[in-house]
């Protein structure tokens, strides 16, 4: 069974229909990356999820809990980072995360040492006698995640975590969700930032106008859309009658020459990468390298979509 399960979910806000007839499941352990442009209905189905949004129709399970009918039940298995989340600004990093402690009903005897793991987790400990308020941006998103990490929850929740964020404080929290998939944590997380959730993430569900318009692995969605990908290749014994023979291998669609390598053009769909690597040592190359050029996000999110909103 999947851990997380949605099935023909439907969300109406009066006559606008936000989410229609969406359908999608995370295994457990999985980072789940849920793209989409700003109206697409990722928020909405993110706060179903919550149990913050009762659905017109469909069906929710988280661990194999019904969402709608046992919300109380299901609270204590996630936990949930919107996209502005309030702080308390009097307070500081280590009081602010011992009120949600309590809010939690954490024995009070386990609370200092479990805030002491989120911070040392979330990198903030150096920061805990700071007030929330004199918190750079980034700082404030890693306390988020610290406060939803309190009880330590199978699913995190993650409405656009790197939104408005620098590169530097982007890639850490890119770094963060990575561990946090190593300690078996389940994530959905949301964003527009399509590069950096195809780094970090196993799943991608890309939705438009309510509706999920491609899901599955990344090499899935590029073999959906037949896109073509560059493979970095240097040869010690390079020559034209063996770049001749490359370029008739079935599924290759150009080979172009560089200085010290040649880039292959294929289509994954008929060629994976690894049976390249086969083909070309096949015909007697020597291969020094072989590098795949990391996919186009932007590429497939524009091919599959066209900007529509709910």
């Amino acid at each position: 069974m999947e851990f997380v399960e949605v099935k023909n979910l439907w969300v109406r806000y009066g006559k606008t229909v936000a989410v229609r007839d969406l359908t999608f499941s995370i295994p457990k352990g999985e980072v789940f990356g849920f793209i989409g442009p700003n109206g697409a209905g990722k928020t909405t189905t993110i706060k179903v999820l919550a149990t913050l949004l009762s659905p017109m129709q469909g069906h929710v399970h988280i661990a194999g809990v019904d969402v709608l009918r046992y919300p109380e039940r299901v609270r204590p298995k996630f936990g949930y980072m919107p996209d502005f989340f309030g702080v308390y600004e009097d307070l500081t990093v280590k009081e602010y995360l011992h009120f949600f402690a309590a809010a939690y009903r954490m024995d009070r005897g386990k609370r200092k040492a479990v805030v002491e793991d989120v911070l040392s987790l979330t990198d903030l400990t150096g920061k805990r006698d700071t007030q929330v308020d004199a918190l750079s941006r980034g700082m404030k998103q890693r306390l988020g995640l610290a406060r939803v990490l309190l009880h330590d929850p199978e699913l995190l929740l993650l409405d656009e975590p790197a939104s408005g964020l620098d590169p530097r404080a982007r890639i850490e929290i890119r770094e963060l969700l990575k561990e946090l998939r190593t300690m078996g944590k389940t994530v959905l997380v949301s964003s527009h930032i399509l590069h950096e959730l195809a780094q970090m993430c196993t799943r991608i569900g890309i939705i438009e106008a309510g509706h999920m318009v491609a899901e599955g692995s990344l090499n899935d969605i590029y073999r959906q859309l037949s896109l073509h990908r560059a493979v970095h290749v240097q040869l010690a014994n390079q020559t034209d009658e063996l770049v001749d023979k490359i370029k008739k291998i079935p599924g290759v669609q150009g080979v172009e020459r560089d200085i010290d390598r040649i880039s292959v053009r294929i289509r994954e769909e008929e060629l994976p990468c690894e049976d390249l690597l086969e083909r070309l040592v096949a015909l007697g190359a020597r291969v020094r390298m072989f590098q795949p050029e990391a996919m186009d996000m932007e590429t497939a999110f524009m091919k599959l979509t066209e900007g529509k909103v709910a």
